[in-house]
């Protein structure tokens, strides 16, 4: 496939685009989250091991800017903010389910078996 642009930013291959998309330490983790139900900040936060505020807002920011995720935000006092997983987001969830079963794999394969399996 040859070359194209998006965004003003060069992919060489269609597995490289939708890496950018839900790849990285955090997007797959959080989508996994929101797969089967709604969640708010603080839920999402404490769901997911050693993710800084700033990381988390910067990535569920990108997810909702790309159209895998919603916020809805309530006019209440304290602030109440919703995530939600989009049918966009919905469609990265076989990808990530196949990712996680093919990591547990080479993790089992590496004898790597001491605690639980993490989820993604």
């Amino acid at each position: 496939m040859p070359e194209f642009l998006y965004n003003n930013k060069l992919y060489y291959n269609p597995v490289e685009f939708a890496m950018d998309r839900i790849g990285g330490t955090w997007k797959m983790p959080i989508l996994w989250r929101l797969k089967d139900r709604i969640m708010r900040y603080g839920e999402l936060k404490r769901s997911i091991p050693h993710i800084t505020d700033k990381m988390l807002t910067t990535q569920l920011r990108q997810l909702e800017a790309e159209g895998f995720i919603t916020r809805k935000v309530y006019a209440v006092v304290p602030p109440k903010v919703e995530y939600a997983i989009t049918e966009k987001g919905r469609t990265a969830v076989p990808v990530i389910e196949t990712i996680r079963n093919y990591g547990l794999a080479l993790m089992k394969a590496e004898g790597i078996t001491k605690g639980e399996f993490p989820q993604v």
